[in-house]
C-alpha cells in the first residue's frame, strides 16, 4: 500500500540529523565505557548460569487458574503427594514372594524408603503380612511381624487374596508367578533433582543389603521426567555448539574474513548467555520449555548479527570507509529496521507468557527476552567490538582487498 511521507520542516540553517546516526555517534564515542561495561555484564550473568537447577514438575505445566493444578495442589496438601517412583523387586524364584528371607530384605527396604525425608507415603506387600499375622492372632500388637514360616506366608497371601472383592486381585503388587512384588513410594512436592538422587540412593541401598536378584531400578513418570530435561539440556546445548559452527563458517565465507566470521558468535552467543544468567537470579530453575530456548531463538538473534555485519563490510570494502563511518553507515541502513522487527517479535512472542500453560509462557518470555537482548548487545556491544579489533588495521587494506 502507498505510504504518504511526513514533510518535516526545519529552521533555517538546521540539520535533521536522524535517531540512528545518533545513535551511532554514541556509540563511538563511548565505544570503550560500551566494551567494558557490556562485556562485563555479559560475563557477569555468563557467571550466574551454573546456578541454574535442572526441574520438571509435570503439574506445575499448568498455573493455578487451570482446575487440574488447583484440585492437585488440593490433594497434596491435604490428602498425599502425586509424584510415585516404583521398584519391582525380584524374589529370583517362582512364589519367592512367601520366602521369608525375601520378605525380611523387603520390610528393611521398605522401612529403608520410609525413613527418608522425601517419602509421604510406601506401598510394599510386607504390610499385608504383618497386618494378616496380627489380625490371625488376635489383634495383638505384638504379632504384627512377618511370617517366619513359608507355607504360612503362603497361606496368609491365598487367604488375602481370596478375601478381595469379585473381580479384584494382586496382580497390581504381585506378578502373576508369584516372583515378583512392587513397591510404591509416594512424594512430598519433591524437585526433579531430589527425585534423582533419592531413586540413586534406593538403588544404592539395594545393591548393598540384598541378593543380586532383588536389585531394582525406579520408575515411572515422575522418574522419567526427573531425567528428561537434564538429557534434553545436554542435547541442546552440543546441537546449539554445532549450529553456532556451521553458521560462523558460513559468515566466514559470506564476508570472505575468518576474524569477522569468528567475532560473530560474540552476539551470537551473548543473548542466549544473558537470558540464561538474568533466569538464574530471577527464577533459578529450567524446565523442558526453557532448555531449548538457545536453539530456537538462535535464527532469529543471528538475522539482526548478519544484517548488521553484512552492512558494515559493505562500507569497509566497496566505499572504503573507516571502522567508525563504517558503523554509522551500518546503523543509518538497517538500524531502524532491526529494532522495528525485534520490537515485533518480542511483541508476538511477550504474548505467549500470558499463557495458563507455563511450558508455552516460559518458551515465549523467554525468547522474547532473548531477542531483545540480542538487539541491546548488536547496538551496544558490536560495534564497538569491531572498532576495537580493527583499530590498526589500514583503510587502504580494504581497498586493495577489493580490487583484489
Amino acid at each position: 500500500m502507498p505510504v504518504r511521507v511526513k514533510v518535516r520542516e526545519t529552521a533555517a540553517g538546521e540539520v535533521h540529523r536522524p535517531v540512528m546516526e545518533r545513535w551511532a555517534d554514541f556509540v563511538i564515542e563511548k565505544r570503550n565505557v560500551l566494551l567494558v561495561g557490556t562485556a562485563g555484564a555479559v560475563i557477569l550473568l555468563g557467571a550466574m548460569i551454573p546456578r541454574i537447577v535442572p526441574d520438571d514438575r509435570f503439574v506445575e505445566y499448568f498455573t493455578p487458574n487451570v482446575d487440574f493444578r488447583s484440585h492437585t495442589d488440593y490433594a497434596q496438601e491435604h490428602l498425599t503427594g502425586i509424584y510415585q517412583v516404583e521398584f519391582s523387586v525380584e524374589a529370583g524364584e517362582s512364589g519367592g514372594v512367601s520366602n521369608p528371607e525375601y520378605l525380611a530384605k523387603l520390610s528393611g527396604f521398605t522401612d529403608w524408603l520410609r525413613a527418608q525425608p522425601e517419602t509421604d507415603h510406601v506401598n510394599s506387600i510386607t504390610d499385608i503380612f504383618k497386618r494378616l499375622n496380627k489380625n490371625m492372632h488376635g489383634d495383638d500388637a505384638a504379632a504384627y511381624t512377618l511370617p517366619t514360616d513359608r507355607e504360612l506366608a503362603a497361606q496368609y497371601l491365598l487367604l488375602y487374596e481370596m478375601s478381595l472383592p469379585f473381580g479384584l486381585d494382586l496382580n497390581n503388587q504381585i506378578n502373576v508367578d508369584k516372583s515378583a512384588t512392587r513397591v510404591t513410594v509416594t512424594f512430598k512436592n519433591s524437585s526433579t533433582k531430589e527425585v534423582r538422587e533419592f531413586t540413586a540412593r534406593a538403588e544404592s541401598w539395594l545393591k548393598d543389603n540384598t541378593p543380586a536378584a532383588m536389585h531394582a531400578i525406579g520408575t515411572s513418570p515422575t522418574v522419567m521426567f526427573a531425567y528428561i530435561s537434564e538429557r534434553n539440556i545436554r542435547s541442546m546445548l552440543l546441537g546449539t555448539t554445532t549450529a553456532l559452527i556451521l553458521i560462523s563458517l558460513c559468515l566466514v565465507l559470506a564476508l570472505r574474513s575468518i576474524k569477522r566470521g569468528l567475532l560473530s558468535m560474540v552476539p551470537n552467543l551473548a543473548p542466549a548467555v544473558v537470558t540464561f544468567g538474568a533466569w538464574s537470579l530471577f527464577v533459578g530453575e529450567v524446565g523442558l520449555a526453557s532448555s531449548v530456548i538457545t536453539a530456537t531463538s538462535l535464527g532469529l538473534i543471528v538475522d539482526a548479527t548478519v544484517h548488521f555485519l553484512s552492512k558494515y563490510m559493505r562500507a569497509r570494502r566497496s566505499r572504503g570507509e573507516t571502522p567508525e563511518d563504517a558503523i554509522r553507515y551500518a546503523f543509518n541502513t538497517v538500524g531502524t529496521a532491526l529494532w522495528t522487527t525485534t520490537a515485533i517479535v518480542v511483541a508476538g512472542f511477550g504474548v505467549l507468557a500470558l499463557s495458563d500453560f507455563t511450558v508455552n509462557a516460559e518458551m515465549g518470555l523467554l525468547t522474547a527476552f532473548a531477542v531483545a537482548a540480542a538487539l541491546v548487545i548488536d547496538f551496544v556491544l558490536l560495534p564497538p567490538l569491531l572498532m576495537a579489533v580493527e583499530r590498526k588495521q589500514r583503510r587502504s587494506d580494504y581497498v586493495a582487498q577489493e580490487a583484489y
